[in-house]
């Protein structure tokens, strides 16, 4: 007798940082185990918003190709692993005819339904506002008025870690979190290329909560798609 297939789901990741592809497909597959991940990478959809200082409607216009390509691929659901895009994702996301979702969401959700008074920490300033927007909105979805969200840039360690220094890059990270923790309760940290940093420090240096994206996006993605997908 033949044993019975097991359904899978094909699962888009649209990326922006060459050197995270590995990483967020292996959590993709241990975290989401009925889907066969796919990747797209696109380094100039994150460069050029750095470069301009913000998001452009040609590059929210750009990932939404992409976005749409990978549904055209086979994709059942896609998700975004860049936070600097967090905009562009839900501008995009009323049209999209599969589900559609940010890394960022999961840490958002967790982040507001564990503390009030939450620090975002970040080391480009095009994804520290998109993650203080989303846990702001996930804040006021769920009721939490009273929550106060502070914001940080740890200046110019990006530009470290782009030139292969993450040594410094995780100095100035640990500096910024020091100077922030004091004021906050919970810190997140808003791009996954941050998520090892403070890692030396312990799961809660000085006594303060800290959530990456990568793996709280993961299962947050899901339980979403179970949920919305019983035969899986």
């Amino acid at each position: 007798m033949t044993a019975p297939t097991v359904a899978t789901m094909s699962i888009a990741m649209i990326h922006t940082v060459a050197g995270l592809v590995p990483t967020l497909e292996a959590l993709a597959r241990r975290e989401l185990p009925s889907c066969e991940p796919f990747n797209i990478l696109d380094e100039s959809l994150l460069r050029n918003t750095i470069r301009e200082g913000s998001l452009s409607k040609t590059t929210m216009r750009r990932l939404a190709q992409y976005v749409w390509s990978a549904v055209d691929g086979g994709a059942e659901a896609v998700v975004v692993t860049c936070s600097s895009l967090g905009p562009a994702v839900d501008a995009a996301r009323p049209l999209c005819p599969v589900p559609l979702f940010r890394i960022d969401q999961g840490m958002a959700v967790e982040a507001v339904s564990r503390a009030s008074r939450i620090g975002v920490l970040a080391t480009l300033p095009t994804t520290l506002g998109p993650t203080g927007d989303i846990i702001r909105t996930s804040a006021a979805e769920t009721g939490r008025t009273g929550c106060q969200v502070t914001e940080m840039l740890c200046e110019g360690a990006f530009e470290r870690l782009s030139s292969g220094n993450r040594e410094v890059h995780d100095a100035l990270v640990v500096e910024g979190f020091r100077r922030l923790a004091p004021k906050v309760d919970l810190v997140v940290l808003a791009q996954a290329s941050m998520a090892n940093a403070l890692t030396p420090l312990g799961p809660e240096p000085e006594g303060i909560p800290v959530l990456t994206s990568p793996e709280l996006g993961m299962r947050h993605i899901r339980e979403c798609l179970f949920a919305a997908s019983p035969r899986r």
